[in-house]
Parts: C-alpha cells; structure tokens; sequence
C-alpha cells in the first residue's frame, strides 16, 4: 500500500486502529446506509471527511444493530493524516458527535484487520428486575432492558451454562446465511448490585443470537422452560422453539480480542470498561 502511493506520488497511507464507545440510541446500527440513515460508521467517517488528506472506510470488528451500545468497539482506518495518534484521537472527537468518542487512536501494521483478525468478541447484557422499585426506569430506559416481575436466577444461571461450548445455535438466530455452529467461551448470568448481566464471549455471534438467548433465560426465570429444557431447544435447531428478541438496549459490544481467549484478561478489560454497578436499594 505505502509503496504503491510512494510510485505514484501520492503520500503514503497509515493503517490506524481504534478504539470506539458509543451510545447506540440514536444510531441505525453500525454499518452506513446509502439511503441516509444516521449511523456509527457513517458518523466515524465524516469526522476523517472533516480532516486534511484521504481517508479509506472505516471497518468494525463487528457490525451492531439499530440501538445496541459499545464500550469498546474495535475499527481499523488507512488514512493519509500524518498527526500523531494522539493527536489524531483528539482532531476525531472534535468532529464527533456526542454519543461517539474515540477512546484510542494507534498506528498498527498494514495487515492488521479489526474484522477478520478478531478472534473473539464479548457482550454484555443488562437486566433489571423493576417490580417492586421502579426507579431509574424512565433514566435508563435506552440502558437497560426493565424485567416487569420476579425471575428464578439460579435457574437461568443453569441454563446459561448449557450454552457454553460449540453448538450449533440456529434457535438461537434471526435470517441467518452464514454458518450457525459457533463457540462460546463463556455464558455467565451474574447478579451485579441491582442488575442481572449476562455476560457472553465466542467466536462470533449470529444475528440477534444474544438477544434471542436472553430471551430464551427469562422464559427460564418466568418458569416456561426449565434449565434442562434449554439442552432440547439449542438441539432443535428451531427458531420458533427459543424465546424472543429482547430489546436491543441492553446490549453493549465490551471488547474484540486478537489473541487467544484467556478468562482472566478479558474479566479485566471488562471490569475496566463496564459501566458502574447500581447498588441494591433497600426497601423504604
């Protein structure tokens, strides 16, 4: 690449990685729309527009759906801006807007592909059960999926764990094309201060798979499934036989990892990058 511009006397162009938090509320996903749709890659872009020289697309290590977060999304960029990183992150978040920031700009080599080098993605999803204390609903009701009744959670913490490993999840997908058999390294219902978070890392994930499987968990909660029965649902491979899809505001795109999976890393990126555990109100 660099080469190539040097014989034609273009200046050469750096490949840059970067690091993305974004509140996906107002977006129609990550991947730009030629119909006009406002969108996090869309967004990215235009921001490069706003700098001096050319600057090639922006590609993700994944592509999220209309309202889902980030906290640590993974984009690489070939750009002819000879600023330092630094530099570049801050003249980026100058021309962002609000709800997407530029948590690290680095140059990488030319070879290095947010997409296609990841080798595995983690989620979050956050629950919160409000029946009894409704409050903080109307503040995070694009944060945090509301839970209207009591859920047994020991249940769905057995559930999850029959997820974990290499399945083939077609129950567990919405119109999906590419391979369904997928592994997941870890499938973790945890209780963290007022809030359920599941926690979810594989190799990839299918279309609307997380949202689809937290759906599954609260038909485990709410007693229509038992944890057992989770087993006869993924080996159905039957969409209709898994719960619905969840709402997309619960789910937060935590971190790509380019290297092997190692639990105890990717427990300290998370623990870094999570948002604050609201802590139990006690009953008035």
């Amino acid at each position: 690449m660099g080469a190539a511009a040097s014989r034609s006397g273009l200046t050469p162009l750096r490949r840059v990685r970067l690091t993305l938090e974004f509140d996906g509320s107002g977006f129609a996903g990550w991947q730009w729309q030629p119909t006009g749709e406002r969108t996090v890659q869309g967004a990215v872009q235009d921001a490069f527009a706003a700098l001096p020289g050319r600057h090639g697309a922006v590609h993700a290590a994944g592509r999220t759906d209309a309202g889902v977060h980030a906290l640590g999304m993974v984009a690489h960029v070939d750009t002819e801006a000879r600023m330092p990183d630094e530099k570049l992150r801050l003249a980026l978040n100058a021309h962002l807007p609000r709800d997407v920031v530029v948590l690290e700009a680095a140059t990488v080599a030319d070879d290095f592909e947010a997409q296609y080098g990841c080798r595995y993605r983690r989620y979050l999803y956050r629950l919160r059960v409000v029946r009894d204390d409704p409050r903080g609903l109307a503040l995070e009701r694009r944060r945090v999926q509301p839970v209207f009744r009591h859920v047994d959670v020991a249940a769905m913490q057995r559930a999850a764990r029959h997820l974990e490993g290499t399945h083939d999840f077609s129950s567990f997908a919405t119109q999906e094309t590419r391979t369904p058999v997928r592994t997941l390294y870890l499938c973790d219902l945890r209780e963290e201060g007022a809030e359920l978070r599941l926690h979810l890392a594989g190799d990839g994930f299918l279309r609307h798979m997380v949202r689809t499987i937290v759906g599954t968990l609260l038909w485990v909660g709410k007693g229509k499934l038992t944890p057992d029965e989770v087993v006869a649902v993924l080996a159905a491979r039957d969409r209709k036989r898994a719960g619905p899809n969840v709402g997309a505001q619960g789910l937060y795109f935590v971190e790509a990892g380019y290297e092997a999976w190692d639990p105890a890393r990717s427990e300290a990126v998370t623990a870094m990058r999570a948002p604050g555990v609201p802590p139990r109100r006690m009953a008035p």
